[in-house]
């Protein structure tokens, strides 16, 4: 299996590029600066995607990234149906649905996957994924794609606190924050940590707060064990509903959709999103792939060509998630500007940390394993 080693050191780079690029760009669009890529999916695949008639998505909540746009754009542009599984499953229940499908043409077998970064080696090792290169392929930088397009990244945030402010008088500024008993019965995570790589990450950005590293997140465990143990941790898997009704009013999950919360309840309650001070943040790339038994293989492809293609792209950053193609598009002027305008200040992603495969291979490991015997919360 091929690693990334320098993946951290070139995806900062991209990244600071990015945001340098955003800062001159002018007050509102312009026509592109260069030609765009090719983005345009063959008439042939569109033929051979609509003969098939339908596509099978599986972990895409429609508040994550904007997918419930991205969905409903899809369907009306080609006239497919998307059959739509268990939206809140996490990465690794993904990989399971596939491998219990594998010889299933029904409904239940996804086509396609939207996976933690940490997923990309067993998709490959396992064979989980096919290759496929979309047209716009090219403008992927080189280390968040594997060569031969078994995946490629689509997307990337940081990790922070939503809180809902009606419920908490004090919001929490830090990781020891969280332990104070004003927080008993509050302190949620997105995902259970035995499968869920938003909850994995989760649990490695807090080992980075206590002294650990993504090679031993065991600090991090012990944090979760010490939340638990206090009472302050509420093992549900947070989601709109359970932060809307004050259940879980404060979780630790992705920037975007935190945001998307935000804009959603519309005060309704009030909403604020806070990067942890002690400690550089966590930032995460997701990566997608088309499944090695998908049932609908064209319909697949004709998804990641529409996700990749400049549409598709301005759709995920419109639900504030960073688009994997995000420098090709500033630097094409490709961005409206009242769109750039509403992404959040650029200093908590100049600052934060950006793992390696390996890295998260190796902390995905030990947490996966470790998560019951140290901590003993059953998420779910």
């Amino acid at each position: 299996m091929k690693t990334r080693k320098n993946l951290f050191h070139l995806f900062s780079l991209f990244l600071l590029v990015s945001m340098v690029l955003v800062a001159c760009a002018p007050a509102a669009t312009e026509p592109p600066h260069t030609e765009a890529p090719h983005t345009e999916e063959p008439s042939e695949l569109v033929a051979a995607a609509q003969a098939e008639g339908t596509l099978t998505t599986i972990a895409l909540p429609h508040d994550w990234c904007n997918y419930g746009e991205v969905i409903e754009a899809f369907k009306s542009k080609y006239g497919l149906e998307v059959n739509e599984l268990n939206p809140d499953a996490g990465s690794g229940d993904e990989i399971e649905a596939v491998k219990a499908n594998k010889d299933n043409k029904g409904p239940q077998a996804p086509d396609v996957v939207d996976v933690g970064f940490g997923f990309g080696p067993q998709l490959v090792d396992e064979g989980i994924t096919q290759p496929y290169k979309v047209s716009s392929w090219d403008t992927i930088p080189a280390d968040l794609k594997d060569p031969d397009g078994y995946w490629y990244g689509d997307y990337y945030g940081v990790l922070g606190f939503e809180v809902a402010t009606d419920f908490v008088t004090n919001v929490p500024r830090t990781w020891a924050d969280l332990l104070k008993p004003e927080y008993k019965g509050q302190v949620a995570l997105a995902g259970d940590p035995r499968t869920s790589n938003q909850a994995i990450q989760a649990v490695n950005a807090a080992a980075l707060a206590m002294g650990g590293s993504f090679e031993d997140p065991t600090p991090g465990l012990e944090f979760f064990k010490q939340l638990n143990d206090a009472g302050n941790f509420v093992p549900v898997i947070a989601k709109a509903a359970t932060i809307a009704s004050g259940e879980t009013p404060i979780v630790i999950r992705w920037d975007y959709l935190a945001l998307t919360d935000r804009d959603t309840f519309a005060g309704n309650p009030n909403i604020e999103f806070v990067v942890p001070e002690e400690a550089q943040p966590v930032a995460g790339v997701y990566l997608q792939g088309v499944s090695a038994y998908a049932p609908q293989p064209n319909a697949a492809k004709l998804w990641m060509e529409f996700l990749y293609s400049d549409e598709g792209q301005l759709l995920w950053l419109k639900g504030y998630c960073h688009p994997i193609r995000y420098n090709d598009l500033v630097a094409r002027n490709a961005i409206p500007a009242d769109l750039a305008a509403a992404l959040p200040p650029a200093e908590p992603y100049a600052k934060a940390v950006y793992p390696t495969i390996d890295q998260l291979s190796a902390a995905k490991a030990i947490v996966t394993e470790n998560w019951d015997s140290v901590v003993g919360a059953d998420v779910k």
